[in-house]
């Protein structure tokens, strides 16, 4: 009997939402500001790194709460007929699940991705030595954006607006490194801070100790890739033997088992 009633409260939520007669979207973006403390600090940089610039974030993450909020009116309805404070608990932990499950996932695909996306920054500032040579540092990146990895172009474009509009301190460039918290950005934007300061006359001397650091961190995650690659290895090895172990000790016991 209860569950042909919540069947029905549901399609009645159904088809309230299909109409208009209610919103839950209107609800989400009403309370908006409340929700966004919900948002996890490093959601929209996870977002870039697995759909590039294009990608609507706050849709994506509207879309989210959406997901929750359903889940918990759901697992009340299945919950009505008995329905006390653990279960309107278990119901929110349910939605607060699914709400994060879409950062869980864009966190897993950060990981596999993990040194590919961190080694994307020393990589593009190294191929920015040759513009600086003959550039200033803003006019260099201006110049290499169209080359530039395309998870870096906003939050790049985004660092020339604030040096052009005046900002010579170095908040842009660790704005930047807290947009893309990739591993050892800070110290890279600073390194490149530093260059954006230096005289002409030294410039050539502040660029081959620039040139050199970079090397020196995309020489460190190359080590961090094939240590990470060794150890993945090993591990599958490990495994493989313990399996290979397991089946041999198996067999025997059948055996012994077999000539009694």
């Amino acid at each position: 009997m209860w569950i042909e009633v919540v069947v029905i409260l549901i399609l009645i939520l159904i088809a309230l939402q299909a109409n208009g007669s209610i919103s839950l979207n209107k609800f989400i973006k009403d309370n908006n500001d409340y929700f966004k403390t919900l948002k996890e600090d490093d959601y929209e940089f996870l977002l870039r790194a697995r759909y590039g610039d294009g990608i609507d974030s706050d849709l994506l993450f509207n879309g989210r709460l959406r997901d929750g909020w359903l889940t918990i009116v759901l697992f009340i309805f299945l919950f009505i007929n008995s329905l006390d404070y653990t279960k309107v608990i278990i119901s929110i932990i349910a939605g607060y699940f699914v709400f994060k499950m879409g950062y869980i996932k864009l966190k897993n695909y950060y990981k596999a991705h993990l040194h590919e996306i961190d080694s994307m920054l020393p990589y593009y500032l190294k191929s920015l030595e040759i513009l600086i040579q003959h550039y200033t540092v803003p006019v260099a990146i201006g110049k290499s954006l169209s080359d530039a990895p395309k998870i870096f172009q906003e939050g790049l474009k985004e660092l020339l607006r604030k040096i052009n509009a005046g900002d010579s301190s170095i908040t842009p460039y660790m704005d930047f490194a807290k947009d893309y918290p990739v591993r050892d950005s800070m110290r890279m934007m600073r390194l490149l801070y530093r260059l954006s300061l230096g005289s002409q006359e030294r410039k050539q001397e502040q660029l081959l100790q620039f040139s050199r650091s970079i090397s020196s961190l995309q020489l460190k995650a190359r080590e961090n890739r094939y240590k990470n690659r060794l150890e993945k290895m090993e591990s599958k090895t490990m495994i493989m033997l313990v399996c290979t172990g397991v089946g041999v000790m198996i067999l025997l016991v059948i055996s012994i088992m077999n000539m009694f």
